[in-house]
């Protein structure tokens, strides 16, 4: 599994994926960290299949009890399967993930660890350094979705805005957004559901300083390319990719 550093100053970001173990027929992720002097938040972790090698990287930054916070952007199988096995490990952590997939998130496994609900409007998580923002993404795909804002770092974790299916070996930051787009297209059209939904995100996260924009599929764009995917975005029309 592939780690790069996103940020280091005073505290990091870390983003892991690109793992060439994994089964053909699975699709890639991007796990990302932040770590503090003394505490570790993991954001969206993982399937079941990947809580080995995720603990293990997590474990070359931070020992066992730093691992103190989890963060599940929606109830997707290939976010946060990997619940009860966490929660084996760190009996001591919390879960923060919204509300509404509360009753959903426990049959992956949710006993030991503190369930913290975000309500629908968003919320915070302070990690001491850091206060992160918790920023609504509702339908984009999952009716109950959040994305995370740090205003030091300008980062966005997107969640599956922004995603693309990438092999292995792909770059870990788009390299040439106009060649990028025909990755991304099906996706967004297919997976999200409302141009509504859509357009009210897009105004949301306009009004955010952002550096970099990172889903969790697919590679992380910087600079000006977050201005362009914001500017293809919205002029996507999402929800029009049916099959017949």
């Amino acid at each position: 599994m592939k780690r790069t550093t996103l940020f280091d100053a005073g505290y990091q970001w870390i983003v892991f994926g690109r793992d060439p173990n994994k089964a053909e027929n699975l699709i890639d992720t991007n796990q990302y960290m932040i770590r503090t002097a003394n505490r570790c938040l993991l954001l969206d972790p993982g399937g079941t299949e990947l809580f080995a090698p995720m603990l293990a990287a997590a474990l070359h930054y931070a020992p066992v009890e730093e691992i103190t916070d989890l963060f599940a952007s929606h109830q997707d199988p290939d976010i946060i399967s990997s619940l009860g096995l966490w929660d084996q490990a760190l009996p001591q952590a919390r879960l923060h993930a919204p509300a509404i997939w509360e009753g959903f998130l426990r049959h992956f496994g949710c006993e030991k660890i503190e369930y913290v609900p975000i309500e629908d409007a968003g919320g915070t998580i302070d990690l001491g350094p850091v206060e992160l923002e918790l920023i609504p993404a509702h339908y984009l795909h999952s009716s109950g979705n959040f994305n995370v804002y740090d205003p030091k770092s300008k980062i966005l974790m997107s969640g599956d805005i922004g995603a693309a299916l990438e092999s292995p070996d792909a770059p870990m930051f788009v390299e040439d957004f106009s060649a990028h787009v025909e990755k991304m297209r099906f996706f967004h059209q297919r997976w999200m559901p409302s141009n509504r939904a859509k357009n009210d995100w897009i105004k949301r996260v306009r009004k955010l300083d952002i550096e970099m924009l990172a889903p969790q599929h697919g590679r992380i764009f910087k600079g000006d390319d977050v201005e362009r995917f914001l500017d293809w975005f919205e002029a996507l029309s999402v929800g029009s990719a049916v099959q017949v």
